[in-house]
């Protein structure tokens, strides 16, 4: 009975070629749809960033505009003041006339540095704004106003150039939200060029907030305009402006990314990049480009299901026509493998001894020519196939094993190189040393040696070749053996050193290099003379318990160049000290 269930009920070939050619037919259309969507996205976003990038481009423009705009009369006035030393009548009279030329000025001031004004020395600073069709004026050397404080007069007075402020609101002035371009002038006093005061002209706010409050983009995009230090001059919600700035909204949301986005803006950088909206939340897109005639940034921000909404109705209907045409290929395709497989049950019971891993066993040969007989064809090939990569891969078993063998064999004759007899000088007792090597892999660079020169000098070095394997366990072989042969010449650390790398450098076409520490001690009085090669400086142990790095006197490493100079440098090693040196 249950032979008869497990016969019956387990997955059919005609089921599994269903579900494959179902299944490959699903992954393609939805691969085709998402690769689909993913080009029309890149579309849709490329244009959207062009369309907002020529939208913040002509709002640059127009902000600029009249900025440039405003920018000439004052320079004139600057110079004007500079010259002529106007009274306040020909002052007020010649201001009235540079509002009356520019429309785009709200106010203009002459600001003049103490003394430079009058002979009283007092601040003097006639100012004429514009209020209900007609000239105010106001004189802001008077009273508590301090013009001599405010940002408009010090910077320019500070760097002696022409600027724009931030944002302000002008209390005891013009009494209006704006930013004021200042511009210095200077007079000849004594052969000297003396700063004399700043021309001034206000552009209310409320026009460039204009401009940019009416940029409307997809259903709830809007546009923002930032000050030289991050402050909202302009943005749809009025809590934002000149209450908060672009890193106080994103300190308080901790965004990151937003406050990233301040930094570049307030550089005067432009960008495209998507994030999250700290209003609402929703994931958004974020165009910002500089407005280079005063350090601002304009910003314009649309969620991104706006720009999408169009594309994502489009997707929907691709993806029912898709669901209803994979509905009708599945009736196909049932009704078609059902009458195909019926054949191939036979094979599938005669190749059951081959799933089951008997490759020798070969699969009965069928003569038909149709899919069958390629079915059959196929498994033959598959069986060939699978004992050939079953017999490769014992081979290359084999042979990883005889390489590791080898490298275990290369990694006892390096080791044989370094001394590893300790006590090495049984009969020494002044000193005693003594050395460690854990490779990193089976061979490597590392070294190390030491030998005594005569009864009283003992030679030790120690090195680090750049790199792992079997390059760097010959480099440091040769180096090794160089620095024992240089060094039973009696030179000094230095000497050897140069020696050493002279050797090292003339044949090495791999442009390897090995660091080296080397020293000769004096085993009758402690001194010990040093030298190095780019190693790391060895660690002193005195008896006193202190502990110090040791001074190394300046070398490159050896095997990259023909001339270095090194230094030999000397120091006393007492009793109980200890010097530790590694790589």
């Amino acid at each position: 009975m249950f032979q008869f269930l497990r016969d019956h009920l387990r997955p059919t070939l005609a089921l599994k070629l269903s579900s494959l050619v179902l299944g490959s037919t699903g992954l393609i259309f939805l691969l085709a749809f998402a690769y689909s969507d993913r080009i029309a996205r890149g579309i849709v976003l490329k244009g959207v960033e062009q369309n907002t990038r020529n939208l913040a481009s002509d709002t640059v423009h127009q902000i600029e505009a009249v900025l440039h705009a405003v920018e000439p009369l004052p320079r004139w006035l600057a110079g004007y003041a500079a010259a002529e030393r106007p009274g306040l009548e020909d002052i007020t009279r010649v201001l009235q006339d540079e509002l009356r030329a520019s429309p785009h000025i709200y106010g203009s001031a002459m600001a003049f540095a103490p003394g430079a004004g009058g002979g009283d020395g007092k601040p003097f600073a006639p100012y004429v704004y514009r209020r209900g069709g007609r000239f105010e004026f106001v004189d802001l050397g008077v009273g508590a106003y301090g013009y001599e404080s405010q940002d408009w007069y010090l910077i320019p007075h500070v760097t002696g150039k022409a600027s724009w402020s931030d944002p302000y609101y002008d209390e005891g002035g013009g009494e209006a939200m704006m930013c004021t371009y200042s511009v210095p002038f200077f007079r000849e006093t004594g052969g000297r060029r003396v700063f004399a005061g700043v021309v001034t002209a206000d552009v209310h706010l409320e026009h460039l907030v204009q401009i940019v409050s009416s940029i409307k983009l997809y259903r709830s995009g809007y546009a923002f305009l930032l000050s030289q230090n991050g402050q909202f001059v302009s943005h749809p919600d009025k809590n934002y402006v000149f209450k908060e700035s672009i890193f106080s909204i994103a300190e308080e949301t901790g965004d990151k990314q937003l406050r990233e986005i301040g930094r570049d803006m307030v550089r005067g950088r432009e960008g495209f990049v998507r994030g999250r909206s700290p209003n609402t939340g929703r994931m958004s897109w974020l165009y910002y480009a500089p407005v280079s005639a005063s350090g601002w940034s304009v910003g314009i921000l649309f969620p991104e299901d706006d720009i999408l909404a169009d594309l994502r109705s489009m997707n929907r209907v691709i993806f029912w026509i898709g669901s209803l045409g994979f509905a009708l290929l599945l009736v196909a395709i049932t009704v078609l493998s059902t009458s195909v497989t019926r054949p191939i049950r036979i094979l599938a019971r005669q190749t059951t001894e081959i799933a089951r891993g008997n490759l020798d066993l070969q699969v009965p040969p069928v003569r038909s020519h149709d899919e069958v007989g390629d079915l059959s064809h196929s498994f033959e090939n598959m069986r060939l196939a699978l004992k050939e990569y079953v017999a490769n891969l014992a081979a290359t078993t084999a042979a990883k094993e005889r390489i590791e063998s080898e490298l275990k064999i290369a990694r006892n004759i390096q080791l044989s190189f370094l001394p590893k007899r300790f006590p090495p000088f049984p009969d020494k007792t002044e000193f005693d040393i003594h050395a460690e090597l854990q490779a990193a892999r089976e061979v490597g660079g590392d070294l190390y040696d030491f030998f005594l020169l005569d009864d009283h000098h003992l030679f030790f070095s120690i090195g680090d070749v750049a790199g792992k394997g079997v390059p760097a366990a010959l480099f440091m072989a040769v180096s090794k053996t160089l620095m024992k042969g240089v060094a039973e010449q009696h030179l000094t650390p230095s000497q050897i050193l140069a020696k050493v790398n002279h050797e090292l450098f003339v044949d090495n076409d791999q442009m390897l290099f090995v660091t080296v520490f080397c020293a000769i001690l004096d085993l009758r009085t402690g001194e010990l003379q040093y030298s190095n090669a780019g190693h790391p400086p060895p660690l002193l142990f005195r008896r006193a318990q202190d502990v110090s790095w040791a001074e190394l006197p300046p070398g490159i490493v050896l095997g990259i160049t023909d001339d270095p100079d090194y230094e030999t440098r000397t120091l006393t090693l007492g009793p109980q000290d200890t010097l530790l040196l590694y790589t």
